[in-house]
């Protein structure tokens, strides 16, 4: 972008050319919205409690009912020198986790590994959330037809990019959550 441009556009505001702004953005590597408005809330967990919070335990069906439909998850593998997590777009597959990721990429386990899968949902301003923990193995799913049933779901859009076309699937061994609400 031409200095000149970025001097228009910025006395023109975002309305002239919102692609603009979000190019700027991505320059800076500041969310589009706190380009607009300035930096938001703290990142969560630091507003405190709430007046009167409640941790209650989830029920496996619970569990499943808060992340399915969920997209981004972080799954923990067993790596040297010590456990790794990385952020993946996830789907829900007959209990089961599943995610797209490149053959030998960094989430790319090891066929049968002992791995972790986390999910969680907060809201900073009333002080409440879910979190739900995933223990189990990983599988590289193999099997073409249940690659192209999960491909033409189209519920999974690794937000890194590029051709990720190998397909992992987490069998848990326990699901486990908790919630804290307020009364």
């Amino acid at each position: 972008m031409s200095p000149r441009y970025l001097q228009h556009l910025l006395e023109a505001g975002p309305e002239f050319d919102p692609g603009g702004f979000l190019r700027i953005a991505g320059a800076l590597g500041v969310p589009y919205q706190t380009l607009l408005h300035g930096p938001g809330q703290p990142p969560p967990g630091r507003a405190g409690a709430a007046g009167r919070p409640v941790l209650m335990r989830l029920s496996e069906t619970e569990c499943w009912d808060r992340i399915d439909g969920h997209g981004v998850g972080r799954v923990a593998l067993p790596v040297r020198p010590g456990p790794a997590v990385f952020p993946v777009n996830y789907a829900v597959d007959a209990h089961t986790i599943v995610y797209r990721t490149e053959p030998g990429g960094p989430a790319a386990p090891t066929a049968g590994s002992a791995v972790s899968f986390q999910a969680d949902s907060i809201d900073e301003e009333h002080s409440r959330g879910w979190s739900v923990l995933v223990t189990g193995v990983a599988e590289t799913v193999e099997d073409p037809a249940t690659i192209e049933r999960l491909s033409a779901q189209d519920t999974v859009h690794p937000w890194a990019g590029g051709d990720r076309p190998l397909w992992i699937r987490i069998r848990p061994d326990s699901v486990s959550g908790r919630t804290i609400t307020t009364m």
